[in-house]
């Protein structure tokens, strides 16, 4: 996967790859489209196969929270982070 052609072709203005050391959470954060305003969207918490997986996820549920914004009628544009992790475990 080329990163930044998957990047052009969604139409996505950034994403930021985080880690954090302590709890060994790796995360993305995707903003599609700040037209209509900054971008809003929640975080998925999700143990994903690959990486790649994970930056598709993300790419992907921000362009729809960019659309979903635009429908509700909201000045926003859309955005959307994932955590990667295993999320059935009741320590995080």
């Amino acid at each position: 996967m080329n990163l930044f052609d998957q990047i052009s072709s969604m139409g996505h203005e950034q994403v930021v790859v985080c880690h954090d050391k302590s709890s060994g959470y790796r995360g993305i954060i995707a903003i599609h489209d700040t037209t209509l305003g900054p971008a809003l969207g929640g975080t998925r918490f999700w143990n994903y196969d690959t990486d790649e997986e994970a930056i598709t996820d993300a790419l992907r549920l921000a362009r729809g929270m960019t659309y979903k914004n635009a429908v509700a009628g909201l000045n926003l544009g859309g955005g959307k982070s994932v955590i990667i992790g295993n999320n059935r475990t009741t320590n995080r």
